[in-house]
C-alpha cells in the first residue's frame, strides 16, 4: 500500500500537475489579495501563453522530431479568429461563456490552417520541413497583416499593418487568471498522457527510426498530422487569451523571432520534457523582463548563443550523465529514502530499548 503511494506521489505527471497547480495558487493569493506588484501583473498572461506554446511545440520538435519554425503563424490565426468571434459577441454572451467559445473557435481555425500547411510539409523532414514552416508562417503574417475590414458590424476592427483593436474585449489579468490556470493545466495534462499512450510512444518510435516505424505498420503521415494539428490547436488557443489582454494587436508581432523564441525555451528546458518546457518558458521570458531590461536590445543575440552552446553541450557525454542525474523525481526518492533510513531506525532503536528492559 506504502509503495503504490510512493510511486503516485512519485509519477512525473503527478509532480509536474502539482507543481503547477502550486505555482498559480500562489499567484491567485497574491493578485486577488492585492499583494502582486504591477511588473508581476504584466508578466502572468505572457508567460502562461510561453508555457502553453513550449508545450504545445515540444509535441513536434521534442517527440515527433521534426524541427517546425511556424508555430507563431499558428498562434497569430487563432489569436485574430478567436479575438474577433469576441469581439462580435461582447454584447451578446457573458464573459465566462465568450471567452471559452472564441478559444475553440480559435483553436480550430490554427488546427485547420496546420492542416492545410502539414498535409504538404509533413512529407518534408529536417531542414527543408523548418524552411517551409518558416515560410509558412511569415505568409500568414503578411495575409493577416493585409486584411482590411471596412464592412459589416466589426468595420475597423481589424486595419491591416494597424492591427487589431480589441480594446472592447480588454480584460486585466484578474479576469483572465482562472482561464490561463484551465488552459495551462489542460495543454500539460493532455501531453504528458499523450506521451505514456499508444499514440506516444508510435510518435517517438517514428522520432527514433521512421523506416523502423513504418516497417512495424505504424502510419507515419496520420501520426504527423495528428501532432502538428493538435500544436496548432493549442497555440491558437493560447493567442485567443493572449488577444485578450492587449488593446491592440498587430500581426508583425508573431514573425520568425518569435517562432526561434519559443523553439529556444523548448530546446533549454530539454526537448521531450514538459516540465523542462514549462520552467524554461518561465525562466526565459522573466529574465530579461526583470533582470536583463537594461540588455533586452541584445536578447535575441543572447538566445542565439544559448541555443548554439546547448546544442554543443547536448552532444557531450558527461553533459548528458549530469542531465540525468539532475531530476525531482531522483529528488523526491532520495528524500523519501532518507525518511524510510530514519524511520526503520527508530523503530529499531525502540525495539531495542523494550528488548533490554
Amino acid at each position: 500500500m506504502k509503495t503504490n503511494l510512493k510511486q503516485k506521489l512519485l509519477n512525473k505527471t503527478a509532480l509536474t500537475m502539482s507543481g503547477i497547480a502550486l505555482l498559480y495558487l500562489v499567484l491567485c493569493l497574491m493578485v486577488y489579495s492585492g499583494m502582486a506588484s504591477r511588473q508581476l501583473l504584466l508578466v502572468i498572461l505572457p508567460i502562461s501563453c510561453h508555457i502553453v506554446l513550449a508545450v504545445s511545440l515540444n509535441l513536434v520538435v521534442g517527440f515527433l522530431g521534426e524541427l517546425s519554425l511556424g508555430h507563431a503563424g499558428f498562434m497569430s490565426v487563432g489569436l485574430f479568429t478567436g479575438c474577433l468571434v469576441s469581439i462580435a459577441t461582447v454584447d451578446v454572451l457573458p464573459m465566462a461563456v465568450r471567452i471559452p467559445l472564441s478559444m475553440i473557435i480559435g483553436g480550430v481555425a490554427a488546427a485547420a490552417v496546420g492542416l492545410v500547411v502539414g498535409l504538404p510539409a509533413l512529407r518534408l523532414k529536417g531542414d527543408y520541413l523548418a524552411i517551409v514552416t518558416l515560410g509558412c508562417g511569415e505568409i500568414i503574417k503578411n495575409v493577416i497583416n493585409n486584411l482590411h475590414i471596412k464592412k459589416g458590424p466589426l468595420a475597423g476592427v481589424l486595419d491591416g499593418a494597424l492591427g487589431l483593436n480589441t480594446k472592447t474585449i480588454y480584460s486585466n489579468i484578474k479576469q483572465l487568471l482562472p482561464f490561463l490556470i484551465v488552459l495551462v493545466l489542460l495543454v500539460v495534462w493532455v501531453v504528458l498522457n499523450i506521451q505514456k499512450s499508444r499514440h506516444g510512444r508510435a510518435i517517438m518510435a517514428i522520432r527514433d527510426n521512421r523506416i523502423a516505424a513504418e516497417a512495424t505498420g505504424i502510419n507515419v503521415t496520420y501520426y504527423k498530422l495528428m501532432v502538428f494539428i493538435l500544436a496548432a490547436f493549442f497555440a491558437g488557443m493560447a493567442g485567443v487569451l493572449y488577444g485578450h489582454g492587449f488593446s491592440i494587436i498587430k500581426s508583425a508581432e508573431f514573425g520568425y523571432n518569435f517562432s526561434i523564441e519559443l523553439l529556444i525555451i523548448v530546446v533549454f528546458g530539454g526537448m521531450g520534457k514538459v516540465h523542462g518546457s514549462v520552467i524554461a518558458a518561465i525562466l526565459l521570458y522573466t529574465l530579461p523582463e526583470i533582470v536583463l531590461r537594461e540588455f533586452s536590445d541584445y536578447r535575441m543575440l543572447a538566445y542565439s548563443i544559448v541555443l548554439i552552446v546547448i546544442m554543443l553541450l547536448s552532444e557531450n557525454r558527461r553533459f548528458k550523465e549530469w542531465k540525468d542525474s539532475v531530476s525531482l523525481k531522483k529528488l523526491f526518492k532520495k528524500m523519501f529514502k532518507s525518511k524510510t533510513a530514519v524511520a526503520v531506525t527508530e523503530t529499531d532503536a525502540k525495539e531495542g530499548g523494550a528488548d533490554e528492559s
